[in-house]
């Protein structure tokens, strides 16, 4: 027998249980669905077993990790569907693409197109997949069998993506079946996935799962198709240049290929910038580009490069932040905890900002303010502006796409542009890299050689930076002119140089833990390059220094 200490009470039970069976012991007891247990302060899938005294307690759906967790399963029920519907011989491949909302999009490569009777065929499959709640195996190989498996069933992706791995085993998953390698921790059976749906979305499927907030409730699901057709040509870019995966950027750092991948992938953005300067030129009236997205997307990178762009076509541009409008640090509300919230749009005093783009609108000298965040107050260091017939304000700020933002400002003046870190690359066809990772690793690399904040201090407030991103920026996404994606197929192998060093640093016990330890798993699937082939104006020297700009 082994004790069991759960919530400070301690309990036998025989050597052998699953914590499955523990935790619907007490599931009665919370609100949200037991996903996953804590052993130790250990994570712990609920299909390991108690071998020895612990203490547990239990992550729900509600926790980020076992949310994850949820969606994870669903995918690969998913897969095990639409493999048993349409035949594993007739699909070429499956590739779980990338987030819209709470869709997960994934394409299909077979010989004709996707039907919505398929659609309605997988989800009655996914159902009874569901009912008759079949387990979920997990069994460690090693490395060689694994690839022999991934071999014999054209898992090309993932024989390929453990070619470079330094472990000596690799832990696989099996559904009726059907098995597969994910990356990050399963439910113990399929039973547990009482909520999701599935549409087709433009050529593939949209499995809809419901968020972390509300573990229940799938919302409506609105097209987004600006950012889909974002997301798309990033795609299509990284297979044409035949880097769809972390094992294709491998092979390229390997065969020492990655010197002109960086070129050309430097240049395909610079075309990109370039497209978008030459469209707000021609639009004849604009005076005001504004430029919004979530945090670390390189929008300070993008609007200098930008100004250089429009500056060749003759326009004078002035950068603008809208930072340098917040109000006063004692008029700042505050939120529920009582803390400055500098996000929501009270932050920041439109009334002024709307007075002065007016009058500069008319012709008008102004006086712009600078923002001082040592004291928190504004300030006025004598910086005039007056717009001629080639100037043009490059406006950077978070709430840049909110028409309340710029309320009285004629519609015909203004050009907007989304910018983000979309991240493309796969690290397998079943395994996508969420964009927030990709911007929280760059994030920690930037702010501790800038700000000297460590890892710990970037992963313990990024989740209210999301939370301020969902409510503030992605709901005005669609209404820009243009969408720009900052991420760089190569940066996540310079970034790893920095980054893993950081996380290191964060100790075993401390609450970011996890998420670091999860991380630095992550990194281990890339090989490092160094950051000598990264340009100068590139949008990845935003991050790890080194820019031509100030940044």
């Amino acid at each position: 027998m082994a004790v069991v200490t759960i919530d400070g009470i301690a309990k036998e039970y025989a050597e052998g249980t699953t914590f499955e069976e523990i935790a619907k012991e007490y599931q009665p007891h919370y609100q949200d669905m037991i996903a996953l247990v804590l052993e130790n302060g250990k994570i712990r899938e609920l299909i390991k077993t108690v071998q020895k005294d612990c203490q547990v307690s239990f992550l729900t759906l509600k926790d980020d990790i076992g949310h994850k967790t949820y969606v994870r399963t669903a995918v690969m029920v998913l897969i095990k569907a639409v493999y048993d519907i349409l035949g594993a011989d007739k699909v070429n491949k499956i590739k779980v693409e990338f987030a819209i909302g709470q869709g997960y999009y994934c394409s299909l490569k077979m010989e004709r197109s996707l039907t919505g009777e398929d659609i309605k065929k997988i989800n009655q499959r996914m159902r009874q997949l569901v009912e008759e709640d079949l387990p979920i195996t997990k069994k460690s190989y090693p490395i060689d069998d694994a690839m022999e498996i991934f071999r014999k069933h054209k898992m090309y992706d993932k024989e390929k993506l453990f070619c470079y791995r330094r472990s000596s085993f690799v832990n696989i998953y099996c559904l009726d079946g059907y098995c597969d390698y994910y990356y990050g921790y399963m439910l113990p059976s399929t039973g547990y996935l009482k909520y999701f749906d599935l549409m087709l979305y433009e050529k593939g499927i949209l499995l809809l799962i419901p968020g972390s907030e509300e573990p229940t409730k799938i919302e409506y699901f609105e097209p987004r198709e600006k950012f889909f057709k974002t997301l798309m040509k990033s795609s299509e870019w990284g297979e044409r240049m035949g880097i769809d995966s972390v094992g294709d950027l491998n092979d390229a750092i390997r065969d020492g290929k990655i010197g002109d991948m960086i070129l050309v992938q430097e240049a395909l953005q610079e075309r990109r910038i370039g497209k978008i300067a030459k469209e707000i030129v021609e639009r004849k009236n604009v005076k005001f580009v504004l430029i919004a997205g979530p945090s670390s997307s390189g929008k300070t990178t993008f609007s200098h490069r930008l100004s250089i762009q429009l500056r060749s076509y003759g326009m004078i541009p002035h950068p603008i932040a809208l930072d340098d409008y917040f109000v006063n640090r004692e008029d700042t509300p505050r939120d529920e905890k009582g803390n400055y919230n500098f996000e929501c749009l009270e932050a920041i005093d439109l009334k002024q900002f709307n007075e002065d783009m007016n009058r500069l609108l008319k012709g008008e000298r102004v006086e712009l303010p600078q923002f001082n965040f040592k004291t928190g107050k504004r300030e006025y260091h004598g910086n005039f502006k007056t717009l001629g017939a080639e100037d043009i304000l490059v406006i950077e700020g978070i709430h840049g796409l909110n028409p309340a933002t710029t309320f009285s400002m004629p519609d015909e003046s203004k050009f907007k542009i989304y910018i983000s870190a979309l991240t493309s690359l796969n690290i397998d066809e079943h395994n996508r890299i969420p964009t927030t990772d990709g911007r929280l690793i760059r994030r920690m690399v930037r702010d501790a050689r800038t700000r000297g904040t460590s890892a710990k201090g970037t992963i313990g407030m990024w989740s209210s930076v999301r939370r301020g991103e969902e409510q503030y920026i992605f709901p005005y996404q669609e209404s820009a002119d243009e969408m720009f994606n900052s991420a760089l197929i190569y940066e996540l192998a310079v970034l790893k140089q920095y980054a893993e060093p950081l996380l290191f640093g964060i100790q075993k016990g401390e609450p970011e833990y996890y998420e670091a330890k999860r991380l630095l798993k992550f990194l281990e699937y890339f090989q490092g390059i160094d950051s000598h082939n990264v340009p100068a104006n590139s949008i990845c020297r935003e991050f790890i220094g080194g820019s031509y700009f100030k940044v």
